[in-house]
């Protein structure tokens, strides 16, 4: 049986991870995007620090070709420990 996907594809997905703010972490997340997705451009990449400075959420838009190749982000970035959430 096939799986469905509520996404139409390929269609731009944006990826949210949120972690300590460090280079070493907005370097971490976006290889593990391109693990899968390929090259992204830095204007596809947008980092916001939270109030007190301590975290960082990052965004990285793709070009998502597959709910498989979603899955398989998601899993990289969940298990990944420097990441503390994803969305």
């Amino acid at each position: 049986m096939a799986e469905t996907s509520a996404l139409e594809f390929p269609c731009e997905f944006p990826i949210k991870m949120m972690g300590r703010d460090s280079a070493k972490f907005r370097t971490t997340a976006r290889a593990l995007v391109e693990n899968h997705a390929g090259s992204v451009a830095d204007s596809a990449v947008q980092a916001a620090v939270s109030r007190n400075g301590r975290f960082v959420s990052v965004t990285v838009t793709i070009t998502a070709t597959s709910q498989q190749q979603l899955d398989d982000i998601y899993r990289d970035v969940s298990l990944h420990d420097d990441v503390l959430m994803a969305l």
